[in-house]
This record gives structure tokens, sequence and C-alpha cells, in this order.
């Protein structure tokens, strides 16, 4: 920074006092844009200064402080790189890639790109560079895949901390303290210097801001700012996880005096002088959950003259008190959308707004914006008016009422005397509600149909209950309304040409989507398409050929997670989920701050006679990418805080119910376990090492863990029995026991043989005896089954002599491999078990090269071993479990340590490579996080090789966070590269996804 400030003055000074010509005026009025797109030009190689100077023609002294300005900020931004020799260029053209960082709690993490076009990039945990979670970084590409692999990189350089607070929980050592942080993605303990611990005592959760971050082996170095309580404390677990994502709970002093501002009541001359159209007059009714509180939307429906439905959809004015640049809008901005946890709501606007005057209470006048739409006998929208309005609702109705007064043939008495009069609009709304959606669904609109549920807190925030959501007409007809007025108002101001806000859904992956094609082949389904992209439609079609199969679960949860992440952006570019061309949101501005904007351009539209100044529009085209980027993040992190409050809560529902028995379905199976849904929704994992009754194996194309000696089958879908083994709070993980699992044959497997890796590294197994190999390049961190030819030694019974003989120590007789071609490498999953044996054939029919050679030693090279690659974790740091120690050069540790670990020199304060002893404070907190752990946790690096137990990942999926696979070489060669293997992770198209209509929140749905 100093040398960058010094040259600065050179420049300005030099040019001044030397060359300067200040009468001169600037010609032309340079951007950072400009620059940028000058320098990514083909022709453009990096210039200096004074060239960049004269192609831009700066004659001024002024002119050129603002351009060594522009330069300034576009090199500490990392957009721009000045090299050694004083030259500037775009990273790109320097073999460097610009982006967001996503790390992984394994300690790899992968490059985001700025450009959407370029892959993603994986970067090695030994790679990371000191960079954190979300920082914005510099990366060099190292390697690249064959024939359009996946890239490697490492971080050259951090642009941006994203880090400036973590939460976590309080370690006292005397003189200095550790905070451990609750966030598995920060992988070093952050140092607290004994100054500045605040009062915090041991076992303590609180927030710490960093104030150095952390360089080479040394960790980052932080101050106390706040102490949350004890971790068992009632209400700190949610409150960590609100300071973990940095939820802002508490308004500001300006934005609730603009909110108390605000008149808790409309006057007749407000309605007047704004043109408002009178609605007081209709049957208009709000339908919501039990619970809520913001009321932001209306319906009614009538059937008119001609035989056609009018639907009216009237949504709260939110725009209308919250003007823009306002303190309020600034705070709605950066919050994004409320924010809808087990126990409370985070709202995006003060109580005042949201609950007050902007919630359409019933039997009050309130301001609202209208959709009206006529439909005729085929459900197409013949006319439609988009206009400001005042309504008076009837009544506040909720989705239970509505649903007794449709579905019961004898609804309650009560009921039907208070709400007698509505039960015919009730019925009109449900005749038209299933019509819309007959049509949306002839039309292609794929129909995900998964269970939801609700956690029961008591007042302490204890849950007491665990009940399913259920997707009633009532939800069905607010659904279907909603997602019409959403389609028709994009649909309207795409064609006025205005900058606008839409919600987009791209099509699938082609890649995604052949192995997901390929997959469903396992069953007997096909899909038509045509190269490789495919209509919604034939999706849809074949959810409802399977629906009510044993395979309805599993290829339809495969189907949702081949699907991209809807997301917002300022181009309509279609909505694949919904098979919609036109899709916004438009129907919850008290919540959602892209409502909120689409609704204050349709108020300046309406105001200004259908058009907007040039002026105006430009300004606002301007705005729209960066408020779609920001309000796609902040629905990320909500999403994120919401699903992490509901695995804290069900893992504590869980825990007096440890060593009861449940029956569950399979919900994702892994390499190394399966996931379990029991009936309420809770899920665990049955760990591979607890599968005692054979030797499994991972297919990653079927999806499905198959026995090696049983051929017992198990994939996704499949109903079993299981005890609750196990509850980890701070994980916020349940482990699973399968009931009546027998112990495990004493025979030798065939995957059980020597430790001896020679060269190539120490073969090292996972938990159910899976190899994985260590190795460099695309091999680094490969696991491969070891699979034999039925009728060999290697076959079911003689799978343990073979595999005895082949990984003896110094004497065993060397097997050649023998080659036979057409052999199969997987069972498929639709064959009888009796075809798919302990022993699968290879696709040379032979046993493997491990089986056949694992104890053959060879002379290792200096530079040690890269570790071994972890088999597919679980997303966000909840279940993962990966090989043994080691992975680094063996040789004698200091401080002990395991054999095969990388070798580490503990520094002043810690023991055996991790373990910090009380009294002797490091120099500036070295922390390594202890030893390497279950989850492939990082020991301490070795002086010339690679981390213990890091690990290696498959490609981004789904838009959204990356997800671990086998690392190999080609990293798209299975399904599961595709796929989430957090069941808990849904992201869906609109009509399920939480974000969107269908998805629920707070007991409502998200339209």
């Amino acid at each position: 920074m100093q040398q960058r400030l010094s040259l600065f003055k050179e420049m300005v000074i030099g040019y001044e006092y030397g060359e300067a010509q200040p009468n001169k005026k600037v010609t032309t009025m340079v951007t950072e844009q400009d620059i940028l797109n000058f320098m990514h030009e083909n022709a453009y190689k990096p210039m200096t200064y004074q060239e960049l100077e004269k192609h831009f023609g700066i004659e001024s002294a002024a002119g050129f402080k603002d351009f060594v300005k522009l330069l300034n900020d576009l090199e500490q931004s990392g957009h721009v790189l000045r090299t050694r020799n004083d030259r500037y260029g775009v990273p790109e053209r320097m073999n460097l890639i610009r982006g967001r960082l996503q790390a992984h709690p394994k300690g790899f993490g992968f490059l985001i790109p700025d450009d959407r076009d370029h892959p993603d990039v994986y970067i090695h945990a030994n790679d990371m560079n000191t960079a954190m979670n979300n920082d914005i970084i510099l990366v060099r590409v190292t390697s690249k895949g064959a024939a359009g692999g996946k890239l490697e990189g490492e971080v050259d350089r951090v642009v941006t901390r994203a880090n400036t607070r973590i939460v976590g929980t309080f370690q006292n050592h005397e003189s200095y303290g550790f905070v451990v942080p609750d966030d598995k993605r920060v992988q070093r303990d952050i140092f607290i210097p004994k100054n500045a611990f605040l009062g915090a005592a041991d076992g303590q959760k609180v927030v710490v801001n960093i104030v150095q971050y952390p360089e080479g082996r040394a960790a980052a170095q932080g101050e106390v700012i706040e102490i949350l309580g004890h971790k068992d404390d009632p209400g700190v677990d949610i409150l960590s996880i609100i300071r973990k994502f940095q939820l802002p709970e508490a308004f500001s002093e300006e934005v609730i005096g603009e909110a108390e501002s605000v008149p808790d009541s409309i006057t007749e001359e407000e309605i007047v002088s704004q043109k408002r159209r009178d609605l007081r007059g209709k049957r208009i009714v709000t339908i919501d959950g039990e619970d809520a509180k913001d009321l932001d939307d209306a319906v009614n429906v009538e059937r008119l003259p001609n035989g056609n439905y009018l639907l009216g959809v009237h949504i709260a004015d939110v725009s209308y008190y919250v003007t823009e640049n306002s303190a309020l809008d600034r705070e709605a901005y950066n919050r994004g959308c409320s924010v809808y946890l087990v126990d409370r709501v985070i709202p995006m606007l003060p109580h005042r707004l949201s609950n007050g005057i902007c919630s359409l209470n019933p039997q009050v006048d309130r301001l609202t914006m209208s959709c009206e739409m006529e439909f005729d006998a085929e459900l197409n929208v013949v006319r439609h008016d988009i206009f400001t309005s005042v309504i008076k609702t009837s009544e506040r109705m909720t989705y239970n009422n509505v649903r007794k007064l449709l579905t019961e043939e004898e609804p309650d008495a009560d009921l039907l005397e208070r709400y007698g009069y509505l039960v015919d609009d009730f019925k009109l709304m449900e005749e038209l509600a299933m019509k819309l959606r007959n049509r949306r669904i002839q039309r292609g609109a794929i129909d995900f149909d998964f269970q939801e549920s609700k956690i029961i807190v008591d007042k302490d925030g204890t849950p007491v209950d665990i009940v399913k959501r259920e997707r009633s007409i009532a939800e069905m007809i607010i659904e279907e309304f909603m997602l019409a007025a959403n389609e028709t108002v994009a649909e309207h101001f795409h064609w006025l040409k205005v900058p606008f806000l839409y919600r987009i859904h791209e099509d699938p992956d082609a890649e995604k989507l052949a192995h997901f094609m390929e997959f469903i082949t396992n069953f007997g389904y096909v899909v038509r398409g045509r190269g490789n992209t495919v209509h919604p439609r034939a999706l849809q079609s074949l959810l409802e050929e399977i629906k009510g199969t044993k395979e309805e679960t599993v290829i339809s949860t495969v189907m949702l997670r081949s699907m991209k992440q809807a997301r917002y952006d300022s181009n309509s570019i279609g909505h694949f989920g919904l098979a919609a061309e036109f899709y916004s949101h438009f129907t919850s501005p008290i919540r959602r701050y892209p409502d909120l904007i689409i609704h204050r351009v349709i108020r300046e539209v309406l105001e200004n006679d259908g058009a907007l100044t040039d002026k105006r529009s430009e300004y606002l085209r301007g705005r729209m990418d960066d408020i779609a980027e920001q309000s796609s993040q902040r629905e990320r992190v909500a999403v994120d805080a919401e699903r992490e409050t509901d695995a804290l809560k069900k893992a504590e529902f869980m825990l007096d119910k440890v060593g009861e028995e449940f029956e569950g379905i399979i919900s994702s199976v892994t390499s190394f376990g399966i996931f379990v849904e029991l009936e309420n929704t809770v899920e665990g994992l049955i760990r591979l090492s607890d599968m005692t009754d054979d030797y499994y194996h991972y297919h990653e194309m079927q999806h499905a863990l198959i026995g090696e000696r049983t051929s017992k089958i198990y994939r996704i879908g499949d109903e079993v029995k299981v005890r609750v083994g196990r509850v980890n709070m701070d994980e916020k993980t349940i482990d699973f026991e399968m009931v009546d699992m027998k112990p495990r044959s004493n025979k030798f497997s065939m995957l059980d043989r020597s430790k001896s890796g020679g060269r190539g590294g120490q073969k090292k197994r996972v938990a159910g005896g899976r190899p994985v190999k260590g190795g460099r390049g695309k091999d680094r961190g490969r696991v491969r089954d070891v699979i034999v030819k039925p009728g060999t030694p290697g076959g079911t019974a003689g799978a343990a002599d073979a595999a005895a003989a082949g990984a003896s120590e110094g004497g065993g007789t060397k097997r050649r491999r023998r080659k036979k071609k057409g052999a199969s490498g997987e069972a498929p999953l639709g064959i009888t078990p009796a075809a798919a044996p302990g022993g699968t054939p290879s696709e040379d029919g032979s046993l493997s090269q491990e089986a056949q050679g694992a104890g053959r030693g060879r002379k290792r090279r200096k530079g040690g071993n890269p570790a071994a690659a972890p088999d597919t974790g679980r997303e966000n740091g909840l279940v993962t479990e990966s090989g043994e120690n080691g992975g680094g050069r063996r040789r004698k540790r200091k401080g002990g340590g395991a054999e095969g670990e990388a070798a580490v020199t503990p520094a002043a304060g810690t023991e055996g490579g991790g373990k910090r002893r009380k009294g002797a404070a490091p120099a500036r907190g070295v922390s390594l996080r202890g030893e390497s752990g279950e989850g492939g946790g990082q020991g301490g690096r070795g002086r010339r090789g690679r981390e213990a137990g890091a690990g290696a990942a498959s490609g981004r999926e789904n838009g959204g966070p990356r997800t671990e696979s086998t690392y190999s070489g080609n990293w798209a060669s299975s399904v599961n590269a595709l796929t989430k293997t957090v069941r808990g992770d849904r992201h869906t198209p609109d009509g399920r996804d939480p974000s969107e209509p269908g998805g629920r929140r707070g007991g409502r749905p998200r339209r």
C-alpha cells in the first residue's frame, strides 16, 4: 500500500511540475469501465501509466490525478494488476482470475469467478494462502484437466477480506486465549491476547473482531467485542447463529425515526391526490399462516358476465412509505430480505411498517399495488391491469380454516357461522386455482412435492415437537394466484423495455443433465431431448410417470439436485422450473427487497404515463445488476441461517431420544454412509463404519451402496429401521444405527491389505474399508474400488486369500494384471442381488492393481505425498468422514503424532501438532486446530509434503455452495458430481424452492 501511495505521489508531482500543462482541459471523461474495456482488448499489452495517459488523451493535471486515482482503485479492487516494471493489465491476461472464495470445512475451497461464464477453480487446502471464506481473491491457475476437465489453482493474493468478525467458543489458556470458530470453514482458531479477553470465561460464546489476519502458519489475532453467554445457556445457540451470519437484529435510530414518522392511518386526501382506484367495496381477503403478522398480499375472484374469471391480487404498497435513498431504503437493501428462524423473525423493515401500516390487516384501509387479470375458458390472460389502489380486507383467513371450509363435509358450526358468507368465494378460488395449476403443469412446469416441517419450541426456545407442513388446497390457491401475478407483471414490463428485476432459473447444465439421463436408464426410463437440452415438460412427464413407484423418491431427488439455483437478474431469460418465459417477484415487498424495487419502478412508470425519462432509465439500468447480485447473496445468507437453526433444533429435539428406534427412508447415499430421514423430517447419518454386516462399495452412478459379500443394496427411497446412536450438538448432527445389523464377518476382506504404500503414497482406508490412493495430479486422492473377477480366487469365497497374497509386505508373489475386454465396472440397480456379488468385475475383469501389489515398496520421492482425498462430504460442515491421518511424508514428529501424518514442528504453546497447553503463549498464536481428525481436518504442514487429511472436491453445482466428491482425473465422471449430499439443501426451482412459491417461511408460502 505504501509503495502504491509513493508511486501515486511520484506520478502526480512529476506530471504537475515536469511536463504538465495545467491550462489544458481533459478532452474525455475516462471511467473505470473504459480502462477495463481497453485492457481486455486482444491487442492490448501491459502499459505504463504514461502510455495509458497518452492513449486516453489526458492533458490536464486534474485529469491526470483523477486518472491515477482510477488506476489505484482498480488495482486495490483486484480488477487491474501492476507488474514489477510498473505496467498495468487485467488479471485474466496474467493467468490470474478474480472472484470470491467459497471454502469447505475440510480446508479446500473453490473460486467463484466474477465472470459467470468462467468455470470454477478448485483450490487445495495447501494453496489457500491464508484466504478465508468469502474473501475476494486472485487465483493463479496451476493445472487444467484434459478435455475440458476442471481447473486447479492457488491463491495469489487476497484482495478484500470478508470476515471481520468471528463467532466461536472461548478457550482460556491463562496468559492467552483462543476462540474456536463455530464456522468450520474457518480452519484456524483465533488467537486472543490476555488484554483482549473482555472478561470472557472458558466455554463462553463470544464475538471476536479480527485485528490481524493470518500470515503463514501464524493464526489470526482478534479481540473479544461481545460475550453472548455460556454455550449451554438457553437462547445462546440461536444468538450465535445470528451473529455468525451477521444478521442485523436491531435497527438504527435513524431508521426507527423514519419508521415512527410514518402515519398509522390513511386519509381520503391521499387516496384522491394519488388517483388510486377505490376497491374498498370488494370482498377481498388475506390467506396466511396462523402466526403470520406481515400480511402483504390479498386476493379476490369474480365470475364475469361473459363467463371469464377476474382475479385480483393486491399487494401492500410498501414503496409509498419507503422512498428511494432513505434510511429505510438503505437498511432494506443491506438486509435483502426478512429471515425466518425457528423461534423468531428478523424483519427487513421495522415492525411499525411490516406489522402495521403496510400489513393488510382486516377492516382497515390500506394502500396497495394491484394486478387484475381476466382469464378466458382456456386460461389465457385476455386482459390485465396494473394500478395503485386502496382496499379494506374483509377477513384475515388462515390456511387451516380455508382448508376446513373447502374439504370437510361438515365444517365446524362456529367456523361456518363466522365465514359462511365467503364459502362461495373460496370455492370459486379453488376452481380457478386448480385450472391454473393444471395449465401450468401441462406447459411443463416442474412440480416437486417434498415434505417440509415446522419446529415447535417453548418459551425458552427448547423444541417440543416437529410437525409436517401440510400443502393443502388453501396453500395451492395462494401459490397459483401469486405465480399468475408475478408472470403477468414480468411480461408487462419486459415489453415496456424499462429497467426491471426478474427472477430467473437457467436451464440445467448440459453435463449434469447428461448424467441424470444416464442415471434414470438404470430404472428403464428415458427422457427425450434435443442435443444437450430438454424441455421442462419432459421432466414433469417423468415425475408423473414415476409417481407412486418405489423409485419415485430417488429419481425426483436426483432430478432436483441437477437443477441450477434460481436467482435475480436484470435480464429476462425465462424460468426453466416454471416453464415461464417471464417471471418476477412482485408479491412480497414487506420481506423481499427486489419486490420493493419492482414496486418503485411500477409507480414511476404509472406516474409518468407509462414511460421513464432517458436519464432515469439509464440510472436505474446501472443499479439493477448490483441490486440483483446483492439480493441473491442476501437470500443465500438467509437460507443458510434458516437451515442451520433447523438443524440445531432438530438435533436438540433428538437429544433425549438416543437409543429409541424409528422407521425412516434413505434420503441420500454417499461414499461414507447413508442419510436417513424420519417421518418428522429429522435426518441422520448411518456411517459406513457402523454398517457391520458386510463391506459396502459405493456406486456413484446408481447412488447406492452394494454389499461385497451379501450383495445387499441400499439406495435412495429404501425404507429402513434405525436407532438413534449419537447426537452432536456442536456439529448439529445426528448419527443413526441400523437396527438388527449383524457384526461383520471376521474373514479378511478384499479391502484389508497392507498399509505400505510405496512411492504412490500410503494406502489409507476410510470408513467401511474403502481404499484411498495418494499420488499426484489427476490421481491425487482418487478412490478406486477393489473389484474382482467372478470365479477367480478373488471371488466371494476367495477374496481374502487373493488380497492377502497380493498385499504381502516383502515376499508375496507378484501377480500380473490380466486384461479382458467387455467386463462391466459396476452392477446396475436393475439386476438381481445375486448378479452383483462382492467383487464386481473391473474394467479389465481382473483384480485391481491395489489388491495385487499394495505392499510393494518403492523409493519415495523427496517431496512427500499429497494428502489423500476424503470421500464425499456433507456441505456446511455437518457430517463428514475421511481417511486416516496422514498423507505427508512418513517421519518422526516432534511432540508425537500418528505415523503417516504430515510432519509438524510445534510452536510455543502447542504440543504434538496442535494440542495447546496452558501457560505458554505462542508467538501470536500458532493455531493448528489439533490433529487431523475424522472430517479430514488439517493437521500441521510438513516441510515438504501436503497437509494431512486435506480434501479434494467436485465442481460447482446448482449455482450455489460446492460439495465434495471423490476427486479423480475427470471430475464429471459421476452423477455424484452434480448432487448435493445434504438432503436439507434443496435447491428446487421456484415451484418448491424455499425462496419461491410453494416453499414455506414462517408458516406461509414464499411467493
